[in-house]
C-alpha cells in the first residue's frame, strides 16, 4: 500500500510538469512574449529592439532599448491593430530587415530617415506603425510618468478667499 505522503508528493511533481510542459513545448528561436496574431522571431524580435534604440536612442533618459518599447510595439501591434495593419508590419519588418542586415546604426538610421518621406510601401507602413507605436510606449512608460510628467491628484489647493488686486 502506497504511503499517502509519498502519493501527494508525487501528484504534485506530476502537476508541476504539466504546468512547465507547453513553455518547453514552445518553439524555440521564438518572441519573448506570447503573441496571439502576429508570428515573429528572435531575431525580428532583436531588430525591433535595434530600431526602438534608434528612435528613441539613449541619452540623460533611458532609451527604447532600456524601457523595452520593442516589446509594447509588438503586444499592441498584436492586440490593437487590424490584421490588415498586422500584416503590413510583418511584412515591411522582414523588407527593412533583409535589406539592413549589413548596415551599421548609422546606417539604418539613414535608410529610415528617407523611409519617413515615403507615402507608399510595405517599409514605409511598417515605420509608420512602428514610430507611432514607439513614441506612444515611452509617453506611457513608468519613467516618463514618474520623472517627466508632474502629476498632482488634485488640480490645487482650495482657496474660498483670495483677495484680486483692482
Amino acid at each position: 500500500m502506497m504511503n499517502r505522503r509519498t502519493l501527494v508528493k508525487q501528484l504534485f511533481i506530476i502537476a508541476g510538469g504539466i504546468a512547465i510542459l507547453p513553455s518547453c513545448l514552445r518553439e524555440q528561436g521564438g518572441a519573448s512574449i506570447v503573441l496571439q496574431n502576429i508570428k515573429l522571431s528572435a531575431s525580428d524580435e532583436d531588430f525591433l529592439a535595434k530600431l526602438a534604440e534608434i528612435v528613441i536612442p539613449k541619452t540623460d533618459s533611458p532609451g527604447g532599448l532600456e524601457l523595452n518599447l520593442h516589446l509594447f510595439v509588438m503586444k499592441m501591434v498584436d492586440d490593437c491593430e487590424s490584421p490588415e495593419n498586422q500584416q503590413v508590419f510583418v511584412k515591411g519588418m522582414q523588407v527593412l530587415k533583409d535589406n539592413s542586415e549589413s548596415q551599421t546604426s548609422e546606417q539604418l538610421l539613414t535608410s529610415i530617415t528617407a523611409l519617413e518621406g515615403h507615402k507608399e510601401g510595405d517599409e514605409a507602413a511598417f515605420f509608420k506603425i512602428f514610430k507611432n507605436r514607439t513614441i506612444q510606449g515611452y509617453l506611457n512608460s513608468e519613467y516618463v510618468m514618474k520623472n517627466k510628467l508632474i502629476y498632482k491628484l488634485i488640480p490645487g489647493p482650495y482657496e474660498p478667499a483670495v483677495k484680486l488686486k483692482a
